[in-house]
């Protein structure tokens, strides 16, 4: 992970501790101080990736980070680390060509789940002293210290703990503040289609977790079908030149009041965290959900059957609410299996024996295919209505529980089946596994003639 262990340069620790001697408040301009620019020059000539000019900011940040002295509030001097060891680190930090990022997910509203671990991630309660581990306190208080990581309170709810490596390609300047180093020629409006809301390796995360039935195992389905519910995300960066984010606030998950009687004629009043019941399945089934069942889906995923964006629109579809849910479901299933030719019919084989079929048909034959029962496709063509109902203005009724539920299941399945697909032998091409779960679904469909 790095060039050599060398340590630091006597011109950087000189020149560090010149700084590690200035007192609170420090000077106006802390990059017009002659020891903050020697320490610069020191970087900018002892490490190949320092950049041309040396890191600025991204040298603020990491002095900052390490516990430059005149950079802390009074009651906080102890958070400064001893000069040599401030000095390897940052020496450690110049070399370094990968760090690690952790993403704390909180899983807001879940109830007592069982931790398993999968891929990069694991599902579990943290301790408080494991979580001040993991967002590395006393370097938070160093950039924050009117605002405290209260790991107390968060230590009360579940979390999804995604870990990843990242190469660190880029000077620490270009890290730092990556905006100075953006393209501006570029049109920095426009739109990445299929951009996440959270970062890559969390969605996946999320993807594998959402194949799980929390549909089946609700016991609140009219309050939400998930067993829990992704607010925020707080990502923590190895990389000292990376400024760490404010500390969230355990007020922004959802509490509930529980009033207790004290044995003595007296009432307890206390905060515990909400949460969505499951059924006592999710004990036993949740866990299933492991290492190899993770490597089964990746494997899956590599498969020309999810080069369409499934993986977008589930995790789209767990994120949103309301009508917005129920729209990413249902247009998870027409990317599952839609074909760009449902729609030109010039790009249909001139064998095609269905090219008298709509498109909703042909994905309704395929779902049937698929699923091996003409009732999920009926189940689909309700859908489908109700979404056409919505999309183009006509008066409707509210989407029943039991209809959200039915759109997020039947995307389940499809994957599921997908998965299960990718998995019982290598397929060459999309079009002609799609065509073939159409031939096999076409005639379940078609409509029953009478006696």
């Amino acid at each position: 992970m790095s060039e050599s262990a060398a340590g630091p340069s006597r011109a950087m620790l000189e020149a560090m501790s010149d700084l590690w001697r200035l007192r609170p408040p420090g000077p106006d301009n802390i990059f017009a101080h002659p020891a903050f620019k020697r320490l610069r020059e020191v970087c900018r000539d002892s490490y190949s990736n320092a950049g041309e000019n040396g890191p600025n900011f991204a040298l603020s940040i990491a002095l900052q980070a390490l516990g430059l002295p005149c950079d802390l509030q009074k009651g906080t001097a102890h958070l400064a680390l001893p000069i040599e060891e401030a000095a390897h680190r940052l020496d450690e930090a110049m070399r370094l060509t990968h760090a690690k990022r952790i993403h704390l997910v909180p899983l807001n509203l879940a109830a007592d789940l069982p931790s398993i671990a999968f891929g990069p991630a694991r599902i579990g309660q943290l301790t408080a002293d494991e979580l001040r581990t993991i967002v590395d306190e006393t370097r938070l208080k160093r950039f924050y210290p009117q605002k405290a990581f209260d790991a107390e309170r968060f230590s009360e709810f579940h979390w999804l703990i995604v870990e990843e490596m990242v190469k660190l390609d880029q000077e620490p300047e270009a890290r730092a503040v990556p905006f100075l180093f953006m393209d501006l020629s570029q049109d920095l409006g426009q739109i990445e289609p299929h951009k996440g809301q959270f970062p890559d390796i969390v969605e996946e995360a999320l993807f594998f977790l959402l194949l799980a039935p929390w549909e089946k195992w609700s016991t609140m389905e009219e309050v939400d079908w998930r067993g829990f519910r992704v607010p925020w995300i707080y990502t923590i960066d190895s990389d000292i030149f990376v400024r760490l984010n404010s500390p969230p606030s355990p007020d922004t998950l959802s509490w509930q009041p529980q009033i207790y009687d004290d044995g003595y004629g007296g009432i307890i009043e206390e905060e515990r965290p909400a949460e969505l019941r499951l059924k006592d399945e999710v004990a036993t089934e949740l866990p299933v959900w492991d290492q190899n069942h993770w490597a089964k889906v990746k494997q899956a995923k590599e498969s020309v059957l999810f080069e369409t964006p499934i993986t977008h629109f589930l995790v789209r579809a767990f994120l949103a609410k309301g009508v917005d849910e129920f729209l990413a479901h249902i247009t998870m299933i027409e990317a599952a299996l839609g074909l760009h030719a449902d729609y030109k019919k010039k790009c249909q084989h001139k064998c095609d024996r269905y090219k008298r079929m709509s498109p909703t048909e042909r994905i309704r034959g395929r779902i049937a295919g698929l699923l091996d029962d003409r009732c999920y496709a009926d189940k689909y063509e309700g859908l489908f209505n109700l979404r056409c109902t919505f999309l183009h203005g006509r008066t409707m009724t509210p989407i029943l529980t039991k209809e959200q539920v039915m759109a997020r299941s039947l995307a389940r399945k499809v994957v599921e089946a997908l998965i299960h697909a990718a998995q019982s032998g290598t397929i060459s091409s999309r079009k002609d596994f799609l065509d073939d779960l159409l031939n096999k679904g076409a005639p379940l469909i078609q409509p029953k003639r009478q006696p």
